[in-house]
């Protein structure tokens, strides 16, 4: 097992990595505030590991809450169903929900639990390779709109994050996939060198190889630790974290949400930011392909929809928390290994990607 910190003063917490942890509550069990713990998750993922986590929790007072498992289903009815749960079983404020599920579950329980009774204790127990390396760090909770995604939420750092490989064994090719994307951010965005082990090792990861998934997820997970730590709040560093997320939730909220896995909308709007980066001159062609070439061999899309115009990708992307003023702030690539912070773009470049990329 691996464990690290995330360091946040008063909000620190640690990320337990490792094979069959969710057996191994000795390891997550420690500091648990009360006897009342409340266990999220989806009609997924529940029949598969639900019942571990009971075992460990024999002595708790427990409850289950088992949401719709899609993208979709990431709304304020998910959250009043939660709310409406721990009301009726009369859960206190040091009560603990355990979010056992995706980036969905992760997101919407975390959600839940910074706004019961003004915030009770949370755990994080991320069931895809997306939610491990990504969403279960940080604190970043949130539900979507019809009008925007992860529009509505707050700032709020779960008591750990259990990371149990193991559990990658039962997750569906494609997700793994789009977990894959957000795992070559890293690399793109700060770590020339973890890029190049991720050109080498990309096979050895959809295979599932054990080693090869636990250096990548803890060499993620390291990554993210640091930028939060350093900007808890998204004020200025955390934002590259989003490099194609401001083009990819356009994709998302524009095709309606589940159509397109978070992963493979990341995918595609890192492909867009890496054509404008070229625009502007800081990547060259060879550069661009390449990191298509790379999405591609994690099987991943890396075009935009042809259905979602040019015109409808503004729209989306004008709802978007880093924008400033009404104007569009992207994350974008000064070079391999080197993103910016939030900047406006010349409108004319930005169109010229969403209308010829990939067409």
């Amino acid at each position: 097992m691996i464990e690290l910190n995330v360091e946040l003063g008063s909000n620190s917490y640690p990320i337990w990595m490792g094979r069959g942890l969710l057996s191994q509550g000795e390891v997550w069990r420690t500091g648990l505030p009360g006897r009342q713990i409340a266990l999220v998750s989806n009609t997924v993922v529940a029949p598969l590991y639900l019942d571990v986590l009971k075992e460990q929790l024999s002595d708790y007072q427990l409850i289950e809450i088992v949401l719709p498992d899609g993208e979709r289903y990431k709304n304020l009815d998910a959250l009043e169903s939660i709310w409406h749960k721990l009301l009726t079983e009369q859960f206190s404020r040091n009560s603990t929900i355990i979010a056992l599920g995706g980036g969905v579950v992760g997101d919407t329980a975390g959600f839940a639990a910074a706004c019961y009774q003004r915030g009770i204790a949370y755990l994080q127990m991320p069931t895809t390779l997306l939610a491990q390396v990504d969403s279960s760090v940080g604190g970043k909770t949130a539900v979507n709109h019809a009008l925007g995604k992860n529009m509505i939420g707050a700032f709020y750092q779960p008591h750990g994050v259990v990371i149990d490989i193991d559990v990658l064994s039962t997750l569906p090719d494609r997700e793994l996939s789009a977990g894959l994307a957000e795992v070559i951010k890293y690399g793109l965005i700060a770590d020339v060198a973890f890029l190049e082990w991720l050109e080498a090792h990309i096979e050895a990861l959809l295979a599932r190889d054990p080693e090869a998934l636990m250096y990548a997820i803890e060499h993620s997970c390291r990554q993210k630790a640091a930028v939060v730590a350093a900007d808890e709040r998204e004020a200025g560093l955390r934002a590259i974290l989003n490099l194609g997320h401001t083009f990819g939730h356009a994709i998302e909220a524009g095709m309606g949400y589940g159509q397109y896995l978070h992963g493979e909308a990341v995918a595609i709007g890192m492909c867009q930011a890496a054509d404008l980066s070229r625009r502007l001159g800081w990547l060259d062609d060879a550069e661009v392909e390449r990191i298509a070439h790379l999405l591609q061999r994690a099987r991943l899309p890396v075009k935009p929809p042809e259905s979602l115009s040019s015109e409808r990708f503004l729209h989306w992307m004008g709802v978007d928390k880093k924008n400033l003023n009404g104007q569009i702030r992207l994350i974008l690539l000064r070079c391999l290994g080197e993103a910016t912070p939030a900047m406006t773009v010349d409108i004319a470049l930005l169109q010229a990607t969403l209308e010829t990329y990939g067409r």
